[in-house]
């Protein structure tokens, strides 16, 4: 169909999206419980939304939207409770993480919408593989041109997002030596990586209905673009990050979108060239398998920049844009993060001291349901 006019939202508000693992509390590997576990959600209030994925191993929730970091961490904690209460009740346990880290695809249930029946028609295997879990987070965008403004200025922090949310670094029991290695799943679906480089809502439109014209997309849905515009909300999606293994992180990494979108609408000269976007695909890679680690190129003279401290580089940047929009607290966690690692670091600690996937499984049920460690 058609793609409809930009609906005009509040700049700068936010919204989340985290895809979950479903996993049996009898051996720690994936369980098809996402219609059971609807089902019994439906029967009362749920504090945001949930809707099923495209394997049955999976549940997808969403919070509202929120102008503030406070509000978001408040509404996600809210959900995941909810969540690991009704878990408890069917002896499922709920966590984060990028990959689940020795589920088999080929054991997988395609959930029964005609959606994923359609997908998993044209895709075959990779549907399957297509169980990797990860977070969305939507930017809100006065118009149109701003949203491609946006989602194009960002470019230069996608490893950013990526080596903060690393939380996959084991795939069918076996360290893949990647950090992030959920991202590449996603790469093998032909119409994933960077948007085109447009920046008129105008001309987009256009893009759009030639695409449309071939029969390979029929809505937005069908691009699994790392960043995308969502007409309908008003926003751009960051699609780019592996669950984190706590809310609180999830919320972090929503706060620092926010200030950086807040400080790039102060920088029209941010505007990517087609040369800026030579070094992207180098850039992802290095944040996929380094992490915070890794080491991209910025700028005109190509210079080579660690992760983390193009992180707290921008960390310093943002930090009046955090404090107008109430995100101090957001700025911390990130902080944190790139002292003491990711999420994949932790997963590797614990199989380090456990010794076996299925211990590493138990440790990030039990560090979703108790949340952030103090610091």
């Amino acid at each position: 169909m058609p793609l409809g006019p930009f609906t005009a939202s509040e700049p700068l508000t936010m919204g989340v999206e985290l895809e979950l693992q479903l996993v049996s509390l009898s051996d720690f590997d994936l369980a098809a419980a996402s219609p059971d576990l609807l089902d019994l959600l439906a029967r009362a209030p749920f504090p945001g939304s949930v809707t099923p994925e495209i394997t049955e191993s999976m549940l997808e929730i969403a919070t509202g939207v929120h102008r503030d970091h406070a509000a978001m961490l408040a509404q996600l904690t809210a959900i995941r409770d909810t969540l690991v209460r009704a878990g408890d009740r069917l002896n499922i346990g709920i966590g984060g993480g990028g990959t689940h880290p020795f589920q088999l695809w080929a054991d997988r249930r395609i959930f029964r919408k005609p959606r994923f029946r359609e997908v998993s028609a044209l895709y075959g295997y990779l549907s399957k593989q297509f169980t990797v879990f990860g977070q969305h987070v939507h930017i809100g965008c006065a118009d149109g041109d701003e949203a491609l403004f946006l989602l194009h200025a960002l470019h230069r922090y996608v490893p950013h997002f990526i080596a903060l949310s690393a939380s996959s670094p084991f795939v069918q029991g076996r360290d893949t030596l990647f950090q992030s290695a959920r991202l590449n799943s996603i790469s093998a679906f032909p119409l994933s990586g960077r948007a085109p480089l447009l920046l008129s809502w105008e001309r987009f439109t256009e893009y759009f209905a030639r695409m449309e014209r071939t029969g390979v997309v029929k809505s937005m849905k069908d691009f699994y673009w790392d960043l995308r515009p969502k007409p309908e909300y008003g926003t751009i999606e960051l699609r780019l990050c592996d669950t984190p293994l706590t809310v609180e992180r999830a919320a972090a990494l929503a706060g620092y979108l926010q200030a950086v979108c807040a400080m790039l609408r102060d920088r029209p000269d941010a505007v990517p060239t087609d040369d800026d976007y030579l070094v992207y695909g180098y850039n992802r890679f290095q944040a996929c398998r380094f992490g915070l680690d890794g080491t991209v190129i910025i700028g005109p003279a190509a210079d080579a920049v660690p992760i983390r401290e193009d992180v707290l580089t921008t960390l310093r940047q943002v930090a009046p844009y955090a404090a107008a929009l109430g995100a101090e607290g957001a700025m911390d966690l990130v902080y944190r993060i790139t002292h003491e690692g990711s999420d994949a670091t932790t997963l590797r600690r614990a199989y380090e001291a456990r010794g076996v996937m299925e211990g590493v499984v138990d440790g990030a049920l039990a560090r979703f349901r108790a949340g952030e460690p103090v610091a």
